[in-house]
């Protein structure tokens, strides 16, 4: 089987799906509109076939109809791999030019922004969402609240495949932290982008901090607030408190949840929430906001806490819950690692998107 892959390779989830089908014996093609930050894709069975030095990026709804000058080079790639299935990860940018190939069978996948935004910014948005979906064989989405966001553009099937986790390596382990043995650590491993409300964690962990005093915080990833991030730690007089890592190989990530005691991930909105599963899977307890994903993943307090949006009091109420009360801290660190291998499993997810494509190719044939 050989499958093109549409998606960007800076993307922890490219390369988790790229490897894992590359690593079941499946010919994996990649077609990127961002370069990679280190060469994970060395591996027999992938192969690059585009893959800009400096990213492309098309935001709004008329500089999106650009990558219409890519679908030349896409379909000159189809043309020479020949795949079996063409696979869109992100259903604007990726989907659009994947449907005017016209090739099929044509899968795409929905990862968030791309059905919780874009459709909503005008009607030629929604127009070309939907247009990309026609065009589809087989839509796919990472959780059920896609899955509705999808059903409001076009009412068809969908084939609910969330990110999942490899439970061998994201498992409670023994590491060499970056903190001391007395330190209990707050963490948060996201973009640093306005929506995941870093801001908001960061001055309840300043409130928090007079009364705990080995406090720490771990802030894992890159993006455009950083600086102002930064910036605000020192204004608050907690930099030395903070640590910033920038960006993590994926290979290392499952380490660093080890070195944290609680995630707490209190985005806006979330489709789905990689790094709750994770840090769950790791037998962290985990804080979200009630919302999108996120609550579908926190179903209940058995295995995480959930706050409201943009809510300092009500965040540092949560953290102080899990500090001061073991017996909950544990139960939550033992139930969410549960809750992730019976409905997070990367090998059940893995094999569910293989027996979509081998049903699809069945069907062409």
């Amino acid at each position: 089987m050989k499958i093109l892959l549409l998606s960007d390779t800076y993307s922890e989830h490219t390369e988790k799906w790229a490897l894992g089908l590359a690593d079941s014996g499946i010919k994996v093609g990649l077609f990127s509109f961002n370069k990679a930050s280190y060469d994970w894709y060395v591996h027999e069975n992938i192969t690059v076939f585009f893959e800009p030095e400096k990213p492309i990026n098309a935001e709004s709804t008329l500089t999106k109809l650009a990558y219409i000058k890519y679908v030349s080079i896409l379909k000159k790639i189809i043309k020479h791999f020949q795949p079996d299935i063409l696979h869109a990860h992100y259903a604007t940018s990726y989907g659009l030019v994947g449907a005017l190939t016209n090739f099929h069978p044509y899968v795409i996948s929905a990862w968030g922004t791309d059905v919780m935004k874009f459709p909503n910014k005008n009607f030629v948005a929604k127009s070309i969402l939907k247009f990309n979906f026609k065009k589809a064989d087989l839509l796919c989405a990472t959780s059920f609240t896609i899955q509705d966001y999808i059903n409001q553009v076009i009412k068809v099937p969908v084939s609910v495949i969330p990110f999942g986790i490899n439970i061998n390596e994201f498992k409670p382990k023994k590491v060499e932290s970056l903190f001391g043995a007395d330190d209990f650590i707050l963490g948060s491993i996201k973009p640093l982008e306005s929506l995941y409300n870093i801001d908001i964690l960061i001055k309840a962990f300043a409130q928090l901090l007079p009364k705990y005093q080995n406090l720490k915080l771990l802030i894992i990833g890159d993006g455009n607030e950083k600086n102002s991030l930064i910036d605000l730690c020192a204004q608050l007089g907690i930099n030395e408190k903070v640590k910033f890592t920038g960006r993590i190989p994926f290979n290392e990530i499952s380490n660093y949840y080890n070195m944290i005691d609680i995630l707490v991930n209190i985005s806006e909105y979330e489709s789905f929430g990689v790094s709750v599963v994770e840090a769950m899977a790791c037998g962290k307890p985990v804080i979200v906001t009630n919302v999108g994903g996120l609550k579908e993943v926190v179903k209940d307090d058995s295995v995480g806490l959930k706050v409201n949006i943009g809510d300092i009091d009500d965040t540092i109420k949560a953290i102080e819950r899990l500090i001061n009360n073991k017996a909950l801290y544990d139960e939550i660190s033992v139930n969410g690692r549960k809750h992730v291998i019976e409905n997070y499993n990367w090998d059940d997810n893995l094999k569910k998107m293989i027996g979509e494509y081998e049903k699809l190719i069945n069907r062409s044939l």
